[in-house]
């Protein structure tokens, strides 16, 4: 998939109105991913003969949690509200963990691979459009970029499309992602 940058809007406080969208955004799938990965444990992470699955959503959900921090600064440091819909987006995160653990290990992974697709092709087209903008906070993105393609990769590795109703899960779930986007950056 080709990333083309987004032009500047035209108008004054164009280019900080964008910036707050890019980092309103982010913001909301980083609370997003940290629940899900929260649901996930729920289920997955007491349960006997679960202790590697459990350790792996652990380490994930650090690096969320640590994205999210990153991201927490931000908004602060930048005068950038937060979406107004993150008390759902806490909700509708836990949900689809738990939901998708209570199907399986694989769904679980197929879950991650799902967020994790989308999320990489998101940051893929922040890190072009601000590579000449603000070449450090692109630096930033592509680092939590790849940290979310090593989360894809190994859930993957794992069984993600061996999951039971794999191409709809994963559809479902691709779909709300980018419906969560759109609007998080508005709202």
């Amino acid at each position: 998939m080709s990333h083309k940058p987004v032009p500047p809007r035209p108008g004054q406080g164009a280019m900080a109105a964008r910036l707050a969208e890019i980092l309103r955004v982010d913001h909301a799938g980083e609370l997003g991913a940290v629940h899900i990965y929260r649901g996930q444990r729920a289920v997955l992470g007491q349960a006997p003969g679960r202790e590697r699955i459990a350790g792996q959503l652990a380490e994930m959900e650090a690096h969320e949690a640590e994205h999210l921090a990153r991201f927490d600064r931000l908004l602060t440091e930048r005068r950038v509200r937060p979406t107004a819909m993150a008390p759902l987006w806490r909700l509708a995160g836990f949900a689809v963990g738990a939901g998708t653990a209570l199907l399986g290990e694989k769904a679980a992974h197929a879950c991650t691979e799902a967020v994790e697709t989308v999320i990489e092709e998101h940051y893929a087209g922040q890190i072009a459009e601000l590579a000449d903008r603000d070449p450090e906070l692109a630096a930033e993105l592509s680092r939590f970029r790849d940290e979310e393609l090593a989360h894809r990769d190994l859930a993957v590795e794992e069984g993600a499309r061996q999951a039971p109703g794999y191409s709809l899960l994963s559809a479902v779930i691709r779909t709300g992602c980018r419906a969560a986007i759109k609007i998080s950056e508005k709202v």
